[in-house]
């Protein structure tokens, strides 16, 4: 999230919980923590805030979900700041069962001044963190320099954290979530399934993200199992359903079936496989829809087109598929690539 230089943190309470299960302690403070200065508003807001993408939006489920009513009690002033996130502490400590899940801070923040769209909102934020880092402290003294290390929070981002946008209350909020890469592979579905009970706003964001995640793994996974392929195969498909994306303004199914995957049975394939992704993630990915450049962005990172060869080698494939052979020496016993090109670089 960006701009975020005025936001102001109105108010800031920090519980520890976390993992009722392995008998971990529920400690609940009483009163809000203190903002002394600007440098702590600013330090804060920024280890809040920064780490969310605001075009990946959800909204809350709001029958039965203790974490959406509390939040509308907060906003509409039927409960206090305090006495909210005393409940939603509770709330998380009793969820977060997963042997995966650990004892932590839970923080519940009130900020006013969230830029989003073309104005201004207020939000609440819940984050929990858990993992510590050690630092070596440094401290002056009259008799020279004196060392320590203590243990503390690094302040790059939370592991987990959600805004809730005082926007569209009536449909569940407009949420933004955020979750570290450890905290997804460890309690991938409790964060947003079982504590929040979020659900993605489908729009060309989400579309264009699951499309182009589904491709990952299809292309990686299903294409090897079931059709004769190479490396070479893979990463020149990888790099064409990149390239659609990045050269059109529109997705569509039959269009993109027949510029990247080519062959009748290899779009068959995907077609069966889209529908089993759906089912399996709970997600609907539509035929048609707008591309979202954040998306693209975002996936990108995971489209890498390396040929690793052993521990020797990493060869970069950026394009030409046919200048780029694969072969077996028999009398090695090794296979091998041979690379045509012009000239070296």
């Amino acid at each position: 999230m960006n701009a975020i230089s005025g936001v102001i943190i109105n108010k800031l309470m920090v519980h520890q919980a976390g993992n009722a299960a392995q008998g971990s302690s529920l400690i609940l403070s009483e009163t809000a923590h203190e903002i002394p200065d600007e440098f702590w508003q600013q330090t804060l807001t920024h280890f809040f805030l920064k780490p969310f993408n605001e075009a990946e939006q959800y909204q809350l489920n709001q029958e039965n979900n203790l974490v959406y009513d509390t939040i509308v009690q907060v906003f509409e002033g039927d409960i206090t700041f305090e006495t909210g996130s005393k409940k939603l502490a509770e709330h998380f400590h009793v969820k977060s069962q997963s042997v995966f899940a650990k004892s932590g801070e839970f923080y519940m923040v009130f900020f006013e001044n969230i830029p989003f769209d073309d104005g201004f909102t207020d939000a609440i934020g819940l984050f929990h963190t858990s993992t510590k880092d050690q630092f070596l402290k440094v401290k002056t003294q009259p008799a020279g320099i004196n060392l320590s290390i203590e243990d503390g929070i690094d302040l790059k981002k939370p592991e987990k954290g959600v805004i809730l946008l005082r926007k569209e209350q009536n449909q569940g909020f407009l949420a933004l979530i955020h979750e570290s890469t450890a905290s997804k592979q460890g309690d991938a579905a409790f964060w947003k399934s079982a504590f929040l009970q979020a659900a993605p706003i489908i729009n060309s964001y989400h579309n264009t993200n699951e499309t182009l995640g589904m491709c990952k793994l299809f292309i990686s996974n299903e294409l090897t199992e079931h059709f004769d392929t190479n490396k070479t195969d893979q990463i020149d498909m990888l790099q064409r359903s990149m390239d659609y994306f990045k050269t059109h303004d529109q997705f569509q199914i039959d269009e993109f079936s027949k510029e990247v995957l080519y062959h009748p049975e290899v779009i068959d394939s995907f077609t069966q496989y889209k529908q089993q992704y759906e089912v399996a993630k709970q997600v609907n990915i539509e035929d048609e829809f707008a591309i979202n450049p954040a998306a693209i962005q975002k996936q990108q990172r995971h489209f890498k087109s390396i040929l690793k060869l052993d521990k020797n080698f990493h060869v970069y494939v950026h394009g030409r598929r046919d200048l780029i052979e694969k072969g077996y020496d028999e009398m090695t016993g090794k296979h091998y690539y041979k690379l045509y090109f012009d000239q070296e670089q």
